[in-house]
């Protein structure tokens, strides 16, 4: 099969945007420097990350010293005094990130911008590229020039005439051309996807996919696009038929549709700032994070009645158990109040717990249903329960007022607490001044 009909797809033009390096380009910019000629790397606080995580690195960086985002840790740094080194400040990339869409609100109307993730954008400009240049190309080069002249930041764009055919000129073409811009079109497949052969590359396809894959005797995207699509969906079941068509450029996603979500769930997770190995403290950390999910449900008018913990061992642990932790779901009475989930996920825990050590937890909730009432409980005081739910709703208006910190339970204080810490981060890490 050499040959497909593309006549009934969709034909659009997309771009996929990136800011490139963008938290290491903001810190660039804020001290007046170019982001393609520092040596700069943003480095997460050792508290949060179990010695410090780099979670940006700009392009001089990474080519002169090896530095990989989210791979490289503290003590991957050289000593080289050309390199700067910086802490998050998680406000001011929201700040930029807001900035950018805005430019881009120059160009689409909102329904057609889908902010994809904080430094990538995917744009529909089917109906709009012809208000601002003669083509797709030279649109793309006038949006890169306003984003670089209005906030000193470099932007990567991929151009398809579908989303996925945008996303893989991004990944694999434009982050490595001069201009900073990829082009892929159903006339270009062949050319620019079939000759990828790595497959790891293409969005969608992460290790674990890539030994599916291999294990059926496919190692590159020439293979996969020649592979017998009833043979993958066999196989990989559906993602099989989602991969065939990636191959073959073909996107039939409506971003406009809203996805279709089969079951709600309400939950957090926490990776721990250390090793906890004391019970009192583990279960701390259970409270405040059981606390939080039922704050939750009760904002969005909610009760659960299911509850799942999660609890991930430390690599040490892990080796001498031979596992890597353990996960278990129970059915309760519907509910949202702090009591009753923090008194189910104790028992959990402690009826699986062995005293191995622990580094991760996360708490879900499932089998939603709307708030109606509250469920009372035959053998406990009804003036009780009542108090108890009166409380939690208090606590929450406080806090939707004047800040999580304004009211905490004591038990935060205690060794181990981590709610009252982590009341400052922004998506795991120092919010820091924006105006700095």
């Amino acid at each position: 099969m050499n040959v497909m009909d593309y006549s009934g797809e969709p034909h659009g033009v997309y771009f996929l945007i990136d800011n490139k390096s963008f938290y290491a380009s903001c810190e660039a910019v804020k001290r007046g420097l170019n982001p393609l000629d520092v040596s700069l790397v943003v480095m997460s606080e050792q508290e949060n990350t179990n010695g410090g995580l780099i979670l940006a690195t700009s392009p001089h960086a990474k080519k002169e010293y090896g530095l990989k985002a989210n791979v490289s840790r503290q003590r991957d740094l050289p000593q080289a005094n050309d390199l700067i080194v910086v802490p998050p400040r998680m406000n001011l990339y929201i700040q930029k990130n807001l900035q950018i869409n805005n430019i881009f609100r120059r160009f689409v109307p909102d329904e057609d911008l889908w902010p994809y993730s904080i430094d990538e954008s995917i744009l529909d400009l089917t109906h709009s590229w012809r208000l601002f240049g003669k083509s797709p190309l030279q649109v793309a080069r006038i949006i890169q020039r306003t984003v670089r002249d209005e906030l000193g930041l470099y932007t990567t764009i991929g151009i398809g005439e579908n989303p996925v055919q945008a996303k893989i000129a991004l990944d694999v073409y434009a982050k490595k051309s001069s201009d900073l811009i990829g082009v892929i079109n159903y006339g270009s497949v062949q050319k620019k996807i079939w000759t990828i052969n790595c497959l790891t590359d293409v969005w969608g396809i992460g290790r674990q996919t890539e030994k599916n894959l291999n294990r059926l005797g496919i190692y590159n995207m020439n293979d996969l696009a020649h592979a017998n699509p009833f043979y993958l969906r066999e196989h990989l079941g559906i993602i099989g038929w989602q991969l065939f068509a990636t191959a073959w450029g073909v996107d039939r996603s409506d971003l406009e549709k809203p996805a279709q979500v089969k079951e709600h769930s309400i939950g957090n997770s926490q990776v721990l700032p250390r090793d906890y190995s004391n019970r009192s403290e583990i279960e701390t950390v259970i409270k405040e994070i059981g606390e939080q999910v039922a704050a939750r449900l009760r904002h969005r008018g909610k009760q659960t009645q299911c509850l799942a913990l999660g609890i991930g061992f430390s690599y040490q642990s892990a080796q001498d158990d031979g596992r890597e932790g353990f996960s278990l779901s129970r059915k309760i009475p519907p509910t949202n109040g702090n009591h009753d989930v923090v008194r189910e996920l104790i028992a959990m825990f402690r009826s699986h717990w062995q005293g191995q050590v622990v580094r991760n937890i996360a708490v879900y909730t499932s089998r939603l249903s709307t708030m109606r009432g509250q469920q009372l409980e035959l053998f406990d005081p009804i003036s009780q329960q009542i108090k108890k739910y009166d409380v939690d709703c208090t606590v929450d208006k406080i806090r939707e007022k004047f800040g999580f910190k304004s009211l905490v339970y004591a038990r935060s204080k205690l060794r181990g607490g981590t709610a009252i810490d982590r009341a400052n981060l922004v998506g795991g890490h120092n919010g820091g001044n924006a105006y700095e």
